[in-house]
């Protein structure tokens, strides 16, 4: 059996419960408790991952292609393959996808794609209908949103509620995370048809948060709190809690930073001096790593293992596993049966690629 490189990182980045100090430490590889196992490979910067009560797995190519994993096979032709106006530029492209609640009824389908009006760069929120294995777009959720080569955001995830939560970046500009008025640098919260629900903590508007640089993962627990991670802009890279309304800094701050002029919210979490480029979470509800949050790293290469108090609030250990075994890993999840699936992002030009790149990779709990 192969090692698996595993670490245990500094406390000093995040806080502990009151009276309980956490160690820098680290210790030797030890047995993984997954069997790891490569199910797809040879794809384009696979972006995001969605499960059907099925088991059919959907998943989205930043180049612009929708696929699909049926009974285990990668089905070899695309459910759909978006055409212009959608570019693929940088950072954006097609990027994150979400399920229905009802889609085994409905076959509702949610995309965040970015596209190109008038010399200007945006992102939407579309929803597509699958049929037999296929999908064709079927209406446009939530549009404008703002969208360049850095800086997009683009995960798209129907929360408890049953609202749709999306995360969306500055688009290269810091300013727009501080403005209101402006969709970039936000988690959104909308109703599955796009409408404002009316107990959004900004009146009329789709913001639930603010003063976000680049989010780019949404996972609940099982309290239905709500996390998020988000690049920083050099290291600083954190792990937010999300409440409705608060502004989490950026540009005016960030990490532990404090601000001055307005209330913001410190980061559960944040890298310090070391980078990690956070992307896709999930909240592992069974097997070997429940109760944790897994965050899969770009930069960092590796997937952290967050351990957290009873009421998922407070940080207690964190744990870098897969470092450097698989490259640029930019989402994971995890299935109802307990199996966790990642994806690699080595040829989003920042990694660098093997010849089976890139993959998604599937975790079965020993």
């Amino acid at each position: 059996m192969r090692k698996i490189n595993h670490k245990i990182l500094p406390s000093f980045l995040f806080r502990s419960e009151e009276g309980v100090a956490i160690k820098e430490r680290s210790i030797e590889s030890r047995q993984f408790p997954y069997e790891v196992k490569v199910i797809a490979e040879n794809l384009y910067v696979p972006w995001a991952i969605a499960i059907s009560d099925e088991g059919n797995i959907y998943f989205t190519e930043r180049s612009g292609a929708v696929r699909l994993i049926k009974d285990g096979v990668l089905q070899s032709q695309p459910m759909l393959t978006l055409s212009a106006p959608f570019i693929g530029l940088g950072e954006g492209g097609l990027l994150g996808i979400a399920l229905d609640p009802n889609f085994s009824r409905n076959h509702y389908m949610y995309i965040m794609h970015s596209y190109a009006e008038a010399n200007h760069i945006y992102n939407r929120i579309v929803r597509l209908v699958e049929k037999n294995d296929k999908a064709y777009v079927d209406h446009i959720i939530i549009d404008k949103i703002p969208g360049g080569r850095i800086h997009n955001g683009g995960r798209i995830k129907v929360g408890p509620d049953n609202k749709l939560y999306i995360t969306t970046g500055d688009a290269g500009n810091p300013a727009l995370a501080q403005e209101l008025a402006s969709l970039g640098g936000k988690i959104l919260r909308i109703e599955l048809d796009g409408r404002i629900p009316r107990d959004n903590p900004v009146p009329n508007s789709p913001v639930y948060s603010l003063g976000n640089r680049n989010p780019q993962g949404l996972a609940w627990n099982s309290k239905e709190v709500l996390y998020e991670s988000e690049h920083g802009q050099t290291a600083h890279d954190e792990i937010n809690i999300i409440k409705p309304g608060a502004n989490y800094g950026w540009p005016l701050v960030q990490g532990n930073e404090e601000a001055t002029k307005v209330d913001t919210e410190k980061p559960l979490i944040q890298s310090g001096d070391e980078t990690w480029a956070p992307s896709g979470i999930t909240f592992v509800e069974q097997g070997p790593w429940k109760g944790k949050l897994l965050v899969a790293n770009l930069k960092g290469q590796q997937l952290l293992s967050v351990s957290l108090n009873k009421n998922g609030t407070v940080v207690k250990s964190v744990e870098a596993w897969l470092k450097d075994e698989y490259g640029r890993l930019r989402e994971v999840i995890e299935d109802k049966d307990g199996a966790i699936y990642i994806t690699t992002s080595n040829m989003d030009g920042r990694g660098n690629p093997d010849k089976t790149d890139d993959r998604i990779i599937k975790l079965v709990p020993k």
